[in-house]
């Protein structure tokens, strides 16, 4: 009888699954177990090996124009609402300040509606945003506000280090944050849907129509789409088109770091690095964790283009494991990992998008509006939440909700081209003759550029 060999577990299973009992093992948006990284590495390989357009997706919004939802929902019982958020986890924030103004306003979220455990890193300037909107306090920020941390350091492989002041400084607590916002918007009258998908969207001329997969139907005037980067509707707009680029993120949060004052805001210790058949520059960022005085979070991040080859976010942890102990420092074997972290940004180089259907429009992540730097999510967010709640409303209000005006809410931004250039600025090109030290070179002289205009 033949005895079939046992893979070997690799570092990242051990360490995933030893912990998956009592910590956390972090994706994007959740906890999640080594198998879920497996999961997503497997979408991952798929946008690699994907042609520019792949099978036409799943076309969830409907439009039918020219037609009065009546008739065909004037027997059914369903909720009504001014405007209904898809999307709940950073949704919540335009959603709370649409019901300030006096909207009434749905959520929908597939999951329970609650922030993750791992701190979201930004600035005070950045949450006062939030304060000028006016669903925060800035007792909120103080409440929320898990660990602060100054100065901040960018530095380019020995090349010099850039020490900056209040830059990403604090480590915010999701928890916190979204339990704030929940109660704040249920008490303005706003309605959560938790545990519920999208099912199908329909576009009618007076109405958007919301089928839930779980039978519930709900109408609307406008439909935000904060579903992410991963939104089934901008999959549907893009018609499965592949990313332009990709931000490759691991990282863990660990207990055991003695020296734990001071923060990464971006670091590079070694030129471009060969994996497989790609080129990639690694950079790091860390900073305190608010778990705990000796809690360190440390991420590892590059910037790739999708094609066949591309190294594995699993591949990348086991590059982290390696790297990690010599950038901090210290022991692997003298640290405690609490939590595992990993994700995956695409950027694309036509961005914002712009609105595709009337009474659809998409936001955060899903828009595109964020920056291909600094990933999106919460700091993107907050840049944009006061012009974007205002315009919002008035398109409601006095309803301009066809796809032209909904566009000129995510007009094109020079900034976020010019960031698209800084992404390729950090990306190692394949088989080039560039010197392997040249983006670390060039950084440096731009951050140095910077750091003279702001005195």
């Amino acid at each position: 009888m033949l005895l079939r060999a046992q893979a070997v577990p690799s570092r990242t299973q051990r360490i995933m699954e030893s912990i998956s009992v009592s910590g956390e093992v972090g994706g994007a948006g959740g906890a999640y177990s080594y198998n879920a990284l497996k999961r997503l590495d497997q979408i991952w390989s798929s946008i690699c090996s994907a042609q520019t357009v792949s099978q036409e997706p799943q076309q969830v919004v409907k439009s039918i124009p020219h037609v009065s939802s009546h008739s065909d929902l004037s027997d059914k019982a369903i909720d009504r609402f001014d405007v209904v958020v898809c999307g709940g986890t950073l949704g919540i924030f335009i959603a709370t300040a649409l019901s300030a103004k006096g909207l009434r306003v749905g959520i929908v979220e597939r999951n329970i509606l609650k922030g993750r455990e791992q701190e979201w890193n930004i600035s005070r300037k950045e949450l006062l945003e939030l304060v000028e909107v006016g669903i925060f306090s800035e007792d909120d920020i103080d409440q929320a506000t898990a660990t602060k941390f100054n100065p901040n350091r960018c530095g380019f492989e020995d090349k010099g280090e850039i020490w900056v002041e209040d830059i990403l400084n604090l480590g915010v607590s999701p928890v916190k944050l979204i339990e704030i916002m929940k109660k704040r918007f249920i008490s303005l009258g706003g309605v959560i849907l938790e545990g519920y998908n999208v099912s199908s969207i329909c576009v009618y001329q007076d109405v958007a129509v919301l089928q839930l997969a779980e039978g519930k139907t709900l109408s609307s005037r406008l439909i935000i789409d904060a579903m992410g980067n991963f939104s089934p509707v901008v999959k549907q707009i893009r018609r499965g088109r592949k990313p332009d680029g990709v931000c490759l993120v691991v990282g863990s949060c660990a207990r055991g770091f003695e020296d734990n004052s001071t923060s990464d805001v971006i670091y590079s210790s070694s030129c471009v690095k060969k994996i497989g058949d790609s080129e990639l520059q690694y950079f790091w960022e860390a900073f305190p964790a608010g778990s705990g005085p000796m809690d360190r979070t440390t991420y590892m991040f590059t910037y790739v283009n999708p094609q066949p080859g591309s190294p594995k976010l699993e591949e990348l942890l086991e590059d982290y494991w390696d790297l990690m102990p010599k950038y901090q420092g210290v022991l692997l074997e003298n640290l405690e990992i609490l939590r595992v972290i990993y994700g995956i940004f695409p950027t694309y180089r036509d961005s914002p998008l712009p609105a595709a259907f009337n009474r659809v429009l998409q936001f955060g992540d899903a828009s595109g509006i964020q920056s291909p730097v600094s990933f999106g999510g919460f700091g993107s967010l907050t840049r944009h939440l006061g012009r974007l709640s205002a315009g919002i409303y008035d398109a409601v209000h006095g309803d301009f909700l066809d796809a032209d005006s909904l566009s000129l809410l995510n007009p094109y931004m020079p900034n976020l081209s010019a960031s698209w250039l800084f992404q390729k600025a950090m990306s190692a090109k394949q088989k080039s003759n560039v010197s392997r030290e040249f983006i670390n070179e060039l950084l440096y002289v731009n951050f140095q550029s910077m750091q003279v205009g702001d005195m």
